[in-house]
């Protein structure tokens, strides 16, 4: 009944609320020093660790590659839920950040937190997307990950077929830096919440952390065939789970 999936939401709104507030102390600490982010990232991962379990969403992931934390790659996933950004710090233990748009520095104190920890871009602003992709190849260059949304944000109208096309900066990025691009996909994240529209439903998130596609020896002019390949990966893997 819509009534007890409203009760549920707001119960899971309650507590993803607490457990930032109850961490963010400890968040601000972490964020006053550069070498101290990798401990603000882990309190991050930690977030979603805790929050998963308390409001009984479990997240199964099927690893087809393990990335290696010592190593910096391009992840690039499908983008249906607000959900996403909280579950991503339990798919992947590696150290990254997030490109996201700016407008979530707005909201409080979560968006200190993201301001200072990772990557914003205004997509409607030149100067802003080539600041974000700087500060992205810097965060590549020093061994970190980055994590992007490719498709530009939560577009589709029709998950879970994605938006079309993709954006190129991930790709951009990983070709300069020949690092390798790791598809991940999302398969059920729009029946938990789609977007940022509630109510909530309890399902297990399910997540496949694909095979690396390697990007060494690739041009400025491979772009749209790396944007190709990573497009068809994660659609596959959508479109095969919503048919069987």
């Amino acid at each position: 009944m819509r009534i007890f999936k409203i009760l549920y939401t707001v119960w899971a709104a309650f507590w993803l609320i607490v457990l930032f507030l109850i961490l963010f102390p400890f968040f601000w600490i972490f964020l006053q020093k550069e070498e101290w982010k990798p401990k603000a990232h882990y309190l991050n991962r930690l977030w979603g660790k805790l929050y998963f379990p308390i409001v009984g969403i479990p997240i199964k992931v099927e690893y087809r590659f393990n990335p290696d934390v010592h190593q910096a790659y391009v992840f690039c996933a499908n983008h249906f839920s607000y959900l996403d950004i909280a579950a991503m710090g339990v798919v992947l233990k590696n150290y990254y950040a997030f490109v996201g748009k700016s407008a979530i520095k707005k909201v409080p104190l979560f968006g200190y937190m993201f301001s200072k920890l990772h990557i914003q871009v205004d997509r409607e602003d030149k100067g802003s997307r080539a600041k974000s992709m700087t500060r992205s190849i810097r965060a590549l260059q020093s061994g970190r990950s980055i994590v992007i949304f490719p498709e530009g944000g939560i577009k589709t109208k029709r998950p879970p077929q994605m938006h079309k096309p993709f954006k190129d900066g991930a790709f951009m990025m990983a070709i300069q830096q020949q690092v390798p691009v790791v598809p991940i996909s999302f398969l059920n994240n729009y029946k938990i919440m789609f977007d940022n529209q509630p109510p909530l439903s309890r399902h297990t998130l399910k997540v496949v952390v694909h095979e690396p596609i390697e990007t060494k020896g690739m041009t400025q002019d491979d772009i749209e065939i790396l944007k190709t390949r990573v497009y068809e990966v994660i659609q596959g893997e959508l479109t095969s789970f919503h048919l069987n």
